[in-house]
Protein backbone atom coordinates (compact mmCIF):
# COMPACT_ATOMS: atom_id res chain seq x y z
CA UNK A 1 0.00 0.00 0.00
CA UNK A 2 2.90 2.31 0.74
CA UNK A 3 4.99 1.32 -2.26
CA UNK A 4 3.02 3.30 -4.88
CA UNK A 5 3.14 6.48 -2.79
CA UNK A 6 6.87 6.08 -2.12
CA UNK A 7 7.55 5.45 -5.80
CA UNK A 8 5.45 8.49 -6.72
CA UNK A 9 7.37 10.64 -4.22
CA UNK A 10 10.72 9.45 -5.55
CA UNK A 11 9.58 10.10 -9.12
CA UNK A 12 8.37 13.59 -8.19
CA UNK A 13 11.69 14.39 -6.52
CA UNK A 14 13.64 13.15 -9.52
CA UNK A 15 11.43 15.15 -11.86
CA UNK A 16 11.91 18.27 -9.73
CA UNK A 17 15.68 17.78 -9.72
CA UNK A 18 15.72 17.44 -13.50
CA UNK A 19 13.56 20.56 -13.85
CA UNK A 20 15.89 22.53 -11.56
CA UNK A 21 18.97 21.45 -13.51
CA UNK A 22 17.34 22.46 -16.77
CA UNK A 23 16.25 25.81 -15.33
CA UNK A 24 19.73 26.48 -13.94
CA UNK A 25 21.34 25.65 -17.28
CA UNK A 26 18.88 27.77 -19.29
CA UNK A 27 19.49 30.68 -16.93
CA UNK A 28 23.25 30.45 -17.37
CA UNK A 29 23.02 30.00 -21.15
CA UNK A 30 20.72 33.02 -21.51
CA UNK A 31 22.98 35.28 -19.45
CA UNK A 32 26.14 34.14 -21.25
CA UNK A 33 24.54 34.44 -24.69
CA UNK A 34 23.25 37.96 -24.01
CA UNK A 35 26.62 39.05 -22.63
CA UNK A 36 28.52 37.62 -25.60
CA UNK A 37 26.09 39.02 -28.18
CA UNK A 38 26.11 42.50 -26.63
CA UNK A 39 29.91 42.56 -26.44
CA UNK A 40 30.27 41.41 -30.05
CA UNK A 41 27.69 43.91 -31.28
CA UNK A 42 29.37 46.81 -29.48
CA UNK A 43 32.73 45.79 -30.95
CA UNK A 44 31.30 45.63 -34.48
CA UNK A 45 29.57 49.01 -34.04
CA UNK A 46 32.78 50.68 -32.86
CA UNK A 47 34.82 49.19 -35.72
CA UNK A 48 32.13 50.31 -38.17
CA UNK A 49 32.14 53.84 -36.78
CA UNK A 50 35.90 54.24 -37.21
CA UNK A 51 36.01 52.44 -40.56
CA UNK A 52 33.50 54.90 -42.03
CA UNK A 53 35.98 57.68 -41.20
CA UNK A 54 38.72 56.04 -43.27
CA UNK A 55 38.51 57.27 -46.90
CA UNK A 56 39.34 54.02 -48.69
CA UNK A 57 37.03 52.01 -46.40
CA UNK A 58 34.12 54.42 -46.63
CA UNK A 59 32.58 52.91 -49.80
CA UNK A 60 32.46 49.48 -48.16
CA UNK A 61 31.12 50.44 -44.73
CA UNK A 62 28.89 53.43 -45.47
CA UNK A 63 26.02 51.30 -46.89
CA UNK A 64 25.91 49.34 -43.61
CA UNK A 65 23.58 50.99 -41.10
CA UNK A 66 24.07 50.12 -37.45
CA UNK A 67 22.02 52.88 -35.87
CA UNK A 68 19.96 50.20 -34.12
CA UNK A 69 22.99 48.61 -32.41
CA UNK A 70 23.00 50.87 -29.36
CA UNK A 71 19.31 50.32 -28.70
CA UNK A 72 19.63 46.55 -29.01
CA UNK A 73 22.63 46.50 -26.68
CA UNK A 74 20.69 48.43 -24.05
CA UNK A 75 17.84 45.94 -24.23
CA UNK A 76 20.20 42.98 -24.02
CA UNK A 77 21.95 44.43 -20.98
CA UNK A 78 18.59 45.04 -19.28
CA UNK A 79 17.55 41.42 -19.83
CA UNK A 80 20.98 40.23 -18.75
CA UNK A 81 20.79 42.30 -15.55
CA UNK A 82 17.33 41.01 -14.61
CA UNK A 83 18.21 37.35 -15.09
CA UNK A 84 21.69 37.91 -13.69
CA UNK A 85 20.12 39.17 -10.47
CA UNK A 86 18.22 35.89 -10.12
CA UNK A 87 21.43 33.98 -10.81
CA UNK A 88 23.14 36.03 -8.10
CA UNK A 89 20.52 35.03 -5.53
CA UNK A 90 20.96 31.35 -6.40
CA UNK A 91 24.75 31.40 -6.22
CA UNK A 92 25.17 33.91 -3.37
CA UNK A 93 27.25 36.45 -5.29
CA UNK A 94 25.20 39.49 -4.31
CA UNK A 95 26.97 41.94 -2.02
CA UNK A 96 25.52 41.90 1.49
CA UNK A 97 26.41 43.69 4.73
CA UNK A 98 26.16 41.06 7.47
CA UNK A 99 28.41 42.48 10.19
CA UNK A 100 25.57 43.06 12.65
CA UNK A 101 23.78 39.87 11.68
CA UNK A 102 26.87 37.78 12.44
CA UNK A 103 27.04 39.31 15.93
CA UNK A 104 23.63 37.88 16.83
CA UNK A 105 23.11 34.59 18.62
CA UNK A 106 22.68 31.67 16.20
CA UNK A 107 19.01 31.10 17.04
CA UNK A 108 18.22 34.79 16.45
CA UNK A 109 20.49 35.10 13.42
CA UNK A 110 18.61 32.28 11.68
CA UNK A 111 15.27 34.09 11.87
CA UNK A 112 16.78 37.46 10.89
CA UNK A 113 18.28 35.91 7.75
CA UNK A 114 15.02 34.14 6.98
CA UNK A 115 13.13 37.42 7.42
CA UNK A 116 15.47 39.09 4.94
CA UNK A 117 14.98 36.30 2.40
CA UNK A 118 11.20 36.48 2.75
CA UNK A 119 11.45 40.25 2.33
CA UNK A 120 13.21 39.58 -0.98
CA UNK A 121 10.39 37.21 -1.93
CA UNK A 122 7.77 39.86 -1.20
CA UNK A 123 9.64 42.65 -2.99
CA UNK A 124 10.32 40.69 -6.18
CA UNK A 125 6.77 39.30 -6.21
CA UNK A 126 5.36 42.84 -6.04
CA UNK A 127 7.72 44.10 -8.77
CA UNK A 128 6.92 41.09 -10.95
CA UNK A 129 3.16 41.56 -10.54
CA UNK A 130 3.31 45.29 -11.25
CA UNK A 131 5.56 44.60 -14.24
CA UNK A 132 3.17 41.95 -15.56
CA UNK A 133 0.24 44.35 -15.33
CA UNK A 134 2.25 47.03 -17.11
CA UNK A 135 3.27 44.62 -19.89
CA UNK A 136 -0.32 43.44 -20.36
CA UNK A 137 -1.54 47.03 -20.63
CA UNK A 138 1.32 47.91 -22.98
CA UNK A 139 0.53 44.95 -25.24
CA UNK A 140 -2.84 46.53 -25.99
CA UNK A 141 -1.13 49.55 -27.58
CA UNK A 142 0.87 50.03 -30.77
CA UNK A 143 3.98 51.43 -29.07
CA UNK A 144 7.27 50.34 -30.62
CA UNK A 145 10.93 51.08 -29.95
CA UNK A 146 12.51 53.99 -31.88
CA UNK A 147 15.12 52.17 -34.01
CA UNK A 148 14.27 48.48 -34.05
CA UNK A 149 10.53 49.12 -33.99
CA UNK A 150 10.04 46.21 -31.63
CA UNK A 151 6.77 46.11 -29.70
CA UNK A 152 7.46 47.82 -26.39
CA UNK A 153 5.80 45.04 -24.40
CA UNK A 154 8.45 42.58 -25.57
CA UNK A 155 11.20 44.86 -24.29
CA UNK A 156 9.56 45.34 -20.88
CA UNK A 157 8.78 41.63 -20.57
CA UNK A 158 12.16 41.32 -18.86
CA UNK A 159 10.71 42.95 -15.73
CA UNK A 160 8.04 40.36 -14.81
CA UNK A 161 10.05 37.37 -16.08
CA UNK A 162 13.25 38.38 -14.30
CA UNK A 163 11.45 39.44 -11.12
CA UNK A 164 9.40 36.26 -10.85
CA UNK A 165 12.51 34.15 -11.44
CA UNK A 166 14.31 36.11 -8.73
CA UNK A 167 11.31 35.58 -6.43
CA UNK A 168 11.54 31.84 -7.09
CA UNK A 169 15.27 31.89 -6.30
CA UNK A 170 14.61 33.67 -3.00
CA UNK A 171 12.07 30.97 -2.12
CA UNK A 172 14.55 28.29 -3.13
CA UNK A 173 17.31 29.76 -0.95
CA UNK A 174 14.92 30.34 1.97
CA UNK A 175 13.71 26.73 1.88
CA UNK A 176 17.26 25.41 1.67
CA UNK A 177 18.35 27.67 4.55
CA UNK A 178 15.39 26.56 6.67
CA UNK A 179 16.34 22.90 6.17
CA UNK A 180 20.13 23.08 6.34
CA UNK A 181 20.98 26.42 7.92
CA UNK A 182 23.37 27.13 5.05
CA UNK A 183 23.31 30.06 2.64
CA UNK A 184 24.70 29.85 -0.90
CA UNK A 185 28.27 31.09 -0.89
CA UNK A 186 30.43 32.03 -3.85
CA UNK A 187 34.15 31.40 -3.58
CA UNK A 188 35.82 34.12 -5.66
CA UNK A 189 39.04 32.10 -5.80
CA UNK A 190 37.30 29.07 -7.28
CA UNK A 191 37.25 28.49 -11.02
CA UNK A 192 34.54 26.13 -12.22
CA UNK A 193 35.99 22.99 -13.78
CA UNK A 194 39.38 23.40 -12.06
CA UNK A 195 40.06 21.06 -9.16
CA UNK A 196 42.66 22.05 -6.58
CA UNK A 197 44.83 19.13 -5.47
CA UNK A 198 46.71 18.87 -2.21
CA UNK A 199 46.03 19.87 1.37
CA UNK A 200 44.25 23.12 2.18
CA UNK A 201 46.36 26.14 2.98
CA UNK A 202 45.49 28.29 5.98
CA UNK A 203 45.78 32.07 6.26
CA UNK A 204 49.43 31.79 7.30
CA UNK A 205 50.31 29.73 4.24
CA UNK A 206 50.86 26.44 6.14
CA UNK A 207 49.46 23.36 4.42
CA UNK A 208 47.33 20.88 6.28
CA UNK A 209 46.39 23.27 9.11
CA UNK A 210 42.72 23.95 9.69
CA UNK A 211 41.19 26.36 12.16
Amino acid sequence: MWRPSIAASVGAIRGLNVFMRILDRLEEILIAALMAAATLLIFVAVVHRYAVGVPFLYPFFSPIHLSWAQELCIYMFVWMAKFGAAYGVRTGIHVGVDVLVNLLRPEIRKWVILFGLLGGVLFTAVIGTMGARFVIALSQTDQVSPDLELPKWIVFLAIPLGSYLMCFRFLQVAWSFLRTGEMPHHDHAHVEGVEVEGAPVDAAGIKGVSR
